[in-house]
């Protein structure tokens, strides 16, 4: 995978496709393959579709410190000019749409439309808070309570259903969060772009899930409340849609994202 080195980190990222640029910013917790490797062809036959390793992902390399969001901001804005000539496509999840949305904020110049999934503005809601205190403890001291955690919050009740006993537990034994995780966690629980979200002026749709447990849809209407003439869309699933509605998420971005 190529890299693009910035001051103190040296970033890894996919490209594969030609055209546009769209860059796909990952989770805490999570790296551009196991959020987005499913999903990549969807849009490669329109797009240079770029996916990067946040640092605490994949084989980025940064010197270990607590993470910033302006640090993130930067890797993804890198990435952007590194993979493509012109203005990209931004998709951020979860965390990575906090990124995306203070990416847009600061360079609007490099993006051309963007979409946010399962994303939040304040950090100090008492919930959120609570949820991201519990994945730090689990995460230092029961990685396997950490993991079961996350599938319990992460998706909604109906698909766990669906994937049964056997399945659950398949996937339970996959489960790889990135190495980095608690530095994910800690930016998680100090994340909160009240002072920028308003500088948002290029054109935006947030993705609100109906379901989720672990960024309740809420969030997601305040970021559309915030974002000066975003669009919201609400699909009826848990946090992680990508696996549970991948061709109906995957249609909403395209439509988006290739209107003229």
């Amino acid at each position: 995978m190529p890299s693009v080195r910035l001051p103190g980190s040296t970033v890894q990222y996919g490209v594969t496709g030609e055209g546009p640029g769209l860059v796909l910013v990952h989770g805490a917790s999570g790296d551009a393959e196991s959020n987005w490797s499913h999903l990549v062809d969807r849009f490669s036959d329109q797009r240079t579709v770029m996916t990067p390793n946040l640092s605490g992902s994949g084989n980025t390399t940064d010197g270990g410190g607590p993470l910033t969001l302006d640090m993130l901001v930067e890797q993804v804005a890198a990435v952007g000019q590194a993979g493509t000539a012109g203005p990209v496509d931004l998709v951020g999840f979860s965390l990575g749409a906090v990124v995306a949305a203070a990416a847009a904020a600061k360079h609007p110049e490099l993006v051309r439309r963007l979409v946010l999934v399962g994303g939040w503005v304040r950090h100090d809601d008492p919930r959120q808070q609570l949820n991201f205190l519990l994945w730090r403890q689990l995460w230092e001291n029961d990685r396997s309570l950490f993991v079961r955690l996350q599938h319990l919050t992460g998706f909604s009740a109906a698909y766990l259903d669906r994937l049964g006993h056997a399945g659950l537990a398949r996937s339970l034994a996959s489960a790889a969060p990135a190495p980095g995780t608690g530095r994910h966690i800690d930016l998680a629980l100090r994340a909160d772009i009240r002072d920028r979200v308003h500088l948002v002026t290029v054109p935006t749709l947030v993705i609100g899930l109906g379901q989720d447990q672990m960024v309740p849809v809420e969030h997601s209407r305040d970021l559309h409340k915030g974002i000066p003439g975003s669009r919201y869309e609400e699909l009826d699933t848990g946090h992680t849609v990508m696996a549970e509605r991948p061709d109906e998420f995957a249609t909403l971005l395209r439509d988006f994202l290739l209107e003229d």
